[in-house]
């Protein structure tokens, strides 16, 4: 039983760990470059172990941890994301279409907002962008303003730019090589104060366990005692 409740916690951390990889990929970075931060209501259960999967050599759990989910959403500004699926080749790009659309994305996006928020509201523009042929896109951030005559040639230095972040490398050279856009995303957020910084305790506090419990350790494949503050 206890090879089987350890077995499926297994599934289930290489299955968070597995996420936080593609992730990181995804936005070609380093993921044992950072700290862990456990929150909700059962993740401290399973950080550590997912430190050891990721090569995350610092934890922290901070106080109201299992409702820190709830804490961001009441911190966090109020926003909304609005897309639209277009395949467009660069080749074939008209400012004019692709100008308008955006306007109706942003619209939609900020209508959303500004039904729950009162305050500024900020655009980020997105395009989802590949090399033509490719089944997956990455995203390019492009500036809140509209399209003009040199589109093209910036959003083709953009796409260029964030490939070679991603990947190491952009790919030139290729005849016939086609930059297409796939989606379109515009997230209109509400502009709030930053929330107040606390500094870090690093001291140690003293604290006597007031029983015990046998945890299974996966080091030994037996069970410790560990002390229950």
């Amino acid at each position: 039983a206890l090879a089987t409740a350890f077995g499926i916690c297994e599934v289930v951390d290489e299955n968070m760990a597995n996420a936080a990889r593609v992730h990181a990929v995804e936005n070609g970075k380093n993921i044992s470059d950072n700290l862990m931060i456990a929150f909700g209501g059962a993740a401290p259960l399973h950080a550590a172990r997912l430190c050891e999967k990721l090569g995350i050599d610092q934890c922290i759990v901070p106080r109201g941890a299992g409702v820190g989910s709830a804490i961001g959403f009441l911190k966090a500004p109020f926003g909304y994301e609005a897309l639209a699926s277009k395949l467009t080749r660069l080749s074939r790009f008209k400012p004019a279409e692709v100008n308008a659309l955006l306007a109706d994305l942003k619209a939609s996006a900020e209508g959303f907002v500004r039904s729950g928020a009162s305050g500024r509201i900020v655009c980020e523009i997105t395009a989802f962008m590949r090399y033509a042929g490719q089944g997956w896109e990455i995203p390019v951030r492009l500036a809140d303003e509209p399209f003009g005559d040199d589109a093209v040639a910036k959003l083709k230095a953009l796409f260029e730019e964030n490939y070679q972040r991603f990947f190491g490398r952009a790919i030139k050279g290729l005849d016939g090589l086609e930059i297409e856009i796939v989606t379109w995303s515009v997230k209109a957020t509400d502009v709030r104060p930053a929330v107040t910084r606390h500094e870090l305790t690093t001291g140690r506090k003293k604290s006597e366990p007031t029983t015990t419990r046998a945890v299974f350790d996966p080091a030994t494949g037996a069970p410790r005692t560990y002390g229950i503050v």
